[in-house]
């Protein structure tokens, strides 16, 4: 299954909000085995969000957005989702129903935070308050962390895929002295390697197959001297 993941908000473009979102995302969505194809950070404007989704969702199985959701002036993404599948933003009886019932809050609801797509499918927000939607293969979450991942966990099990078991190796050499060793595992065991310099080089071997992962990464850590922690500090 390939998802784009796309994060909403003028905050994340100008570097005053961490994007903990999109990498939260990334990490629970292979795990799943879902893969991510493509991360989009667009700010807070209906028609690039309208774009965005519109060109992701016939690209990938899913979308998942996060952040704009609510009734404040900057709050545009159900706007900006509407437009990519042309429906309209209705009072969505079911957020509507929601808070008069299950929802624990008690509060005066702002104008608006019952609106949502057109025929969408309403993701009660349980530590929050905007709720979020699913519009055809497209899954609008809030931007708020905690309330991102409450709501992400009601729909993880619709993101499926081959779940991919990874080995690490922490290697004390720089990384241009391993390109021989990369090219010789990759041929001899057919996994994917991913290398990260840093202190020393981290190196991450992923295998549909757990055991072809484990020869793998047997067979290299023998090869380059490597080691299963990472080294301490010097």
């Amino acid at each position: 299954m390939d998802v784009a993941v796309v994060t909403v908000g003028d905050e994340l473009l100008s570097g005053d909000t961490a994007n903990t979102n999109a990498t939260w995302l990334g990490r629970r969505l292979t795990e799943r085995g879902a893969t991510v194809r493509r991360v989009t950070v667009v700010p807070d404007d209906v028609e690039e969000i309208a774009a965005t989704v519109r060109d992701l969702s016939e690209r990938y199985d899913a979308v998942v957005v996060t952040g704009g959701l609510g009734p404040t002036h900057d709050d545009v993404t159900m706007d900006g989702v509407a437009a990519a599948f042309d429906r309209d933003l209705t009072d969505h009886p079911d957020a509507a129903a929601w808070f008069a019932g299950e929802s624990d809050y008690t509060g005066d609801l702002a104008p608006g935070t019952t609106h949502l797509p057109e025929g969408a499918r309403m993701l009660p927000n349980e530590v929050g308050v905007a709720p979020g939607c699913v519009v055809e293969h497209c899954y609008v979450l809030p931007g708020v962390p905690a309330e991102m991942e409450a709501m992400f966990d009601r729909v993880a099990g619709e993101f499926t895929g081959e779940r991919r078991h990874v080995e690490t190796v922490y290697v004390d050499a720089p990384e241009s002295a391993l390109v021989d060793a990369f090219d010789e595992l990759r041929e001899r065991f057919d996994v994917g390697v991913g290398s990260y310099p840093g202190d020393g080089v981290r190196v991450k071997i992923q295998s549909v197959d757990a055991a072809r992962a484990r020869d793998a990464a047997a067979w290299f850590r023998e090869r380059v001297d490597g080691r299963d922690e990472e080294p301490s500090e010097r």
